[in-house]
């Protein structure tokens, strides 16, 4: 059997110059040629970390100590951060964030996707980097130490839970909530609850899909009209629909639309939304994409149509991109929270010879953490 290639066990203690952020948040470093990975740091740094894991071809490390920071390091607004699992990026100038999560977007799309990077645009930045998610999942575990339950979030690369008295990146409404759930604590142990704020104007059941950041719908919606618009397009198929934001949302820029829903009380409320606000040029239809992708490009002049895809963060079923290769509708507006799997799904839709990327729009959803969202312009060649 060959002797590992790294020298060190763990335990023991490096100095690592970062060279990267790789996406996912940990900082990239080599020691003796050996690709280190430790979390919490800044391209640029030099640090010293101790090896918690050594794999056989990289390994991992808890950061120690700044020894050289960047000038763009900032102080963490959350007391529990690096403890916490939730966030990343929080040691980060949100300028910074910016700069690292749009480099890691064109490093995936040309590694897994084949696209070039000139495709892809800055980052669309969130106007409000703190107190915007709409949605949280909190959980309970007994704490032996403290003889008390702990109320948070999952602590950083464990299954533990981190007691958590309020999170800069919720919403006020829901630490407000939060406080409220802490002075009563349910007393079975392993407990995990949702608290979400709800959309205004919207119906939204309360388990079903929306947005997680309220403060970047309307760039978003801006930079998806945008791009519906520069296609002179006239019909708009919303697959994985949801209570039908996007078609409705752009209702007014076309002559007729169908949202396609698996959930049924999101396509009930879909239809409700639609009711309430006025727009009679759609449908919406409740199953899977899967399903009825095939008729509801039938229904439609491809030459005429858009196709809106907001997926889960697996991607398109393989027969979702095969009927929309076979169909050639004009325009494919992939939006993503997953840029590996928006990357392979595009690949095959551009290996297929008849799309192309015209451009990719990274739209940050998720100010301090690893997650980048991504509005993929596509569009059919012209022969």
């Amino acid at each position: 059997m060959e002797d590992h290639p790294f020298s060190g066990k763990v335990g023991d203690r490096i100095t690592l110059h970062i060279t990267d952020v790789a996406f996912g948040g940990e900082g990239v470093g080599r020691h003796e040629g050996f690709v280190v990975f430790v979390p919490f740091v800044i391209t640029g740094e030099t640090v010293l970390a101790e090896i918690e894991e050594i794999h056989r071809q990289y390994a991992r490390a808890r950061l120690v100590e700044i020894i050289d920071p960047a000038t763009s390091r900032v102080e963490p607004q959350c007391p529990q951060y690096t403890v916490c699992g939730g966030c990343q990026y929080q040691h980060m100038a949100y300028d910074q964030q910016l700069v690292v999560k749009h480099k890691q977007v064109c490093d995936l799309f040309e590694r897994i996707g084949g696209q070039r990077p000139d495709r892809v645009r800055p980052v669309v930045a969130c106007p409000t980097p703190y107190a915007y998610r709409n949605r949280i999942m909190v959980r309970t575990q007994f704490n032996r130490e403290t003889r008390s339950m702990n109320v948070g979030y999952l602590r950083h690369q464990s299954r533990l839970v981190v007691d958590v008295e309020s999170c800069p990146i919720a919403e006020p409404e829901l630490n407000e909530r939060l406080q409220d759930v802490r002075k009563d604590p349910p007393r079975k142990n392993g407990i995990k609850f949702t608290l979400r704020a709800m959309p205004e104007d919207w119906a939204l059941p309360p388990d079903s899909f929306f947005q997680v950041n309220f403060h970047q719908l309307p760039q978003m919606i801006q930079v998806v009209a945008e791009r519906l618009h520069s296609a002179g397009v006239q019909h708009l198929i919303d697959a994985y629909c949801g209570v039908g934001f996007f078609s409705l949302s752009l209702a007014d820029k076309v002559q007729r639309f169908t949202g396609v829903e698996v959930d049924k009380r999101a396509i009930e409320a879909a239809r409700k939304n639609a009711e309430t606000m006025g727009h009679e040029n759609g449908t919406f239809i409740e199953g899977t994409t899967e399903a009825h992708i095939q008729d509801l490009v039938d229904a439609y002049d491809p030459s005429q149509t858009a196709v809106i895809l907001d997926p889960p963060r697996k991607g398109c079923h393989p027969s979702i991109l095969e009927v929309l290769i076979q169909a050639k509708p004009k325009q494919i507006i992939y939006v993503s929270c997953h840029p590996a799997t928006l990357s392979r799904d595009i690949k095959t839709l551009c290996e297929s010879g008849c799309f192309e990327v015209h451009q990719i729009i990274p739209l940050d959803m998720f100010p301090q953490t690893q997650h980048v969202e991504c509005v993929t312009d596509i569009r059919l060649k012209q022969s």
